[in-house]
């Protein structure tokens, strides 16, 4: 069998050599434009190519992912269940579940923007700012007045009068820190019931004169019980996702 192989291998490798194979070349030689036309479509694959690395970014930063992760993440330190559930299952949880939120603001987003301008029916800038503008009014929904002050503030500009007047450089920022704030709001009041829980047990530890046991190993069954009578992912879920506007 192994001297089957090698002849075939030689056998193959003769016959590569015998004949003539071109081989292409790639040319990645970097020269000015000779027309605009050439300028422009240079920009447009800088652009492209610029906005899928940074895609990953603005899902973190447009989207409802930010609360939907933290809050994740405050519930599994509540229980003490470690690593249970894994990170990588709670960041999938909180992917999904972001686009099932904004899957009707893209959709809206694409019919205005992208599709007309890939049906050369409107000019770049317009479907940017078309594209944009679903996004920008749902970040402005859930912004906190106070966290957009603070951006114009810093910034030194006057009040905006109308929603168009707020610029993207503004709403962003501003809304990545309500969202922390609401995340850690929603974190702090899963704390509490999970806290009471963990207090209990220790006293009851505590007055049986066993100090030297952890009453997280104690309370950690009883904290998994009572989430799962109460049906937690349900109402955590579902609270979430109504406490989008």
């Amino acid at each position: 069998m192994l001297r089957s192989l090698i002849v075939l291998l030689l056998l193959s490798s003769f016959a590569f050599s015998a004949e003539s194979v071109t081989v292409p070349t790639m040319n990645f030689e970097l020269s000015a434009p000779d027309t605009p036309q050439q300028l422009v479509s240079s920009l447009n694959v800088l652009v492209v190519l610029t906005l899928l690395v940074l895609a990953p970014s603005m899902v973190l930063v447009m989207t409802t992912f930010t609360r939907f992760v933290i809050v994740f993440g405050f519930l599994r330190q509540a229980l003490g269940t470690q690593q249970v559930p894994p990170t990588q299952l709670l960041v999938m949880l909180a992917m999904i579940l972001t686009f099932f939120v904004m899957e009707p603001i893209g959709t809206k987003a694409y019919e205005s923007g992208i599709k007309p301008y890939v049906e050369e029916k409107i000019g770049y800038e317009e479907a940017f700012t078309k594209t944009a503008l679903p996004f920008k009014n749902f970040m402005i929904r859930n912004t906190r007045e106070k966290d957009l002050a603070l951006f114009f503030r810093i910034r030194k500009m006057e009040n905006p009068q109308t929603i168009a007047d707020v610029p993207l450089s503004v709403v962003i920022p501003a809304f990545v820190i309500s969202e922390l704030k609401t995340a850690f709001e929603i974190g702090f009041l899963l704390f509490l019931p999970f806290l009471v829980i963990d207090m209990v047990v220790a006293s009851i530890l505590m007055s049986m004169g066993m100090m030297m046991l952890p009453p997280v190993m104690i309370s950690l069954p009883f904290k998994i019980l009572i989430f799962v009578l109460i049906d937690g992912w349900n109402l955590l879920i579902g609270n979430l996702i109504a406490s989008i506007k």
